[in-house]
């Protein structure tokens, strides 16, 4: 059984490349969080980047943050075997160092230069206000 919906599909699609329709202002899709929150260990990229194969958990994310000893050793040359990223959001920079298990960043960052602004005691008026006090 296949599960498709059109409407649906579009939208996500239009919501990932930013042109989507959102009440929140400058709302940005992290496709590095998803993928540490959707697919921790990579499995999926694995499955679908053959030639990222060799990159073991996370790391597959973001593989232009490796050293290159680790790329090396994973058979990988980036803008060879595999391409540089076209883009890099700074909104991606706090998750690249996010690893499961808690293990530090390869280059030896132990976290994000500030930490993310927790609002988890704000309703949900906060998130659709214009004020944006943290």
């Amino acid at each position: 059984k296949v599960d498709y919906d059109v409407c649906s599909n579009y939208g996500n699609w239009l919501y990932s490349a930013g042109v989507g329709n959102d009440p929140r202002d400058n709302r940005k899709f992290n496709m590095i969080k998803q993928g540490l929150d959707y697919d921790g260990n990579g499995d999926y990229v694995r499955l679908w980047v053959p030639e990222l194969q060799g990159i073991k958990g996370a790391d597959i994310h973001t593989p232009w943050a490796l050293s290159s000893a680790a790329l090396s050793q994973a058979g990988v040359t980036l803008g060879e075997t595999y391409p540089w990223p076209v883009v890099t959001a700074p909104e991606w920079s706090r998750h690249i160092s996010q690893r499961p298990g808690g293990s530090p960043h390869p280059r030896g960052r132990r976290g994000p230069a500030q930490a993310p602004v927790q609002h988890k005691d704000r309703g949900i008026d906060f998130y659709f206000s214009r004020k944006k006090d943290a």
